[in-house]
């Protein structure tokens, strides 16, 4: 049931993204109304961006080993095709992955992305700043940036040293790092020979725009299931669902079950809605703050958490 339901998530994932680019340059390409054509592609560029959020979450399923479970070979090959146009190689997505599974939120310290420490003098002066770059974080593409900056660090900062800089590096080895660096020049590769084979303008409509719809994107939905929830070590509880909207739905493929992916990881996509966990009662009512999936993200403008230390 699985192979078939994610062979056809694949196909499916695949065709309408081709399907999308094809639209794209039919757009740019053949309606000559200024005012007709934006009003035709901006709609679309955010769609590629969704789109390219629906391939960051299949790349998820197989970080999670869901993907094609009773094959892990094949599950890592297909999890890594799929994720090539994101520069991101699947070691380094299941690493970092696993790591907010497992400390999610553990303290203000540990995988709380909405949380600031401050410290010393200027404490207002700092406060200031780390609400701008909350605000940078969520609406301008920051956390994109942010996913990028630490890609970069697992693929060439030197593994003893990463580990000093966060403890998501522990277990991160020379060999994980080659083996990284290799994905990721398949996907420097991937872009240039589509840039050379397609031409700027095809490669930038199918390809460059809508990297930035998604960064967008991305970083305005990462956190929306984590932010102002609680913090403490049982970190699967450190979550919240929304209601189901149920053309987002298809395409985020039923992320929006968020605490019953986090409760039970191992529970597949497709599954997520009728094997749905309410969160204990404690975390229902500290983190159930809204069931809404607009709601959350318009909370976000609540801004980050900070704390003072002296």
């Amino acid at each position: 049931m699985n192979i078939h339901k994610n062979s056809k998530l694949i196909l499916e994932t695949v065709f309408i993204f081709i399907a999308n680019s094809f639209l794209a340059c039919s757009i740019i390409q053949y309606i000559q109304n200024p005012f007709l054509m934006y009003a035709l592609y901006l709609p679309l560029l955010i769609f590629q961006g969704f789109w390219y959020y629906r391939i960051y979450i299949v790349g998820h399923e197989s970080a999670h080993k869901k993907l094609f479970s009773n094959n892990l070979k094949l599950n890592d090959i297909v999890g890594t095709l799929m994720l090539i146009p994101l520069f991101v190689p699947i070691t380094i997505y299941r690493k970092i992955h696993y790591f907010h599974h497992g400390f999610n939120r553990k303290d203000e310290h540990t995988s709380a992305l909405d949380t600031f420490i401050v410290k010393g003098k200027f404490k207002k002066l700092k406060t200031i700043y780390y609400y701008i770059i909350w605000y940078l974080n969520v609406f301008f593409g920051g956390f994109f940036l942010h996913s990028l900056v630490s890609v970069f660090l697992f693929l060439f900062m030197p593994p003893k040293l990463a580990l000093k800089i966060s403890p998501a590096f522990k277990g991160w080895t020379f060999k994980d790092q080659l083996k990284s660096i290799a994905l990721f020049s398949l996907s420097v590769a991937f872009h240039f020979s589509a840039y050379l084979l397609l031409g700027k303008e095809v490669y930038l409509l199918s390809f460059g725009y809508p990297l930035l719809s998604f960064a967008w994107i991305l970083s305005l939905l990462v956190y929306i299931f984590h932010y102002d929830t609680t913090i403490g070590n049982e970190v699967r509880y450190n979550v919240r669902s929304v209601k189901s909207v149920p053309f987002l739905s298809w395409i985020l493929m039923n992320f929006n079950d968020h605490a019953t992916h986090h409760q039970y990881p191992n529970i597949p996509w497709h599954e997520l809605p009728k094997k749905r966990k309410i969160l204990p009662q404690y975390y229902l009512e500290k983190n159930q703050t809204t069931w809404s999936f607009f709601r959350a993200i318009i909370n976000q403008l609540k801004g980050p958490h900070i704390y003072y230390e002296n």
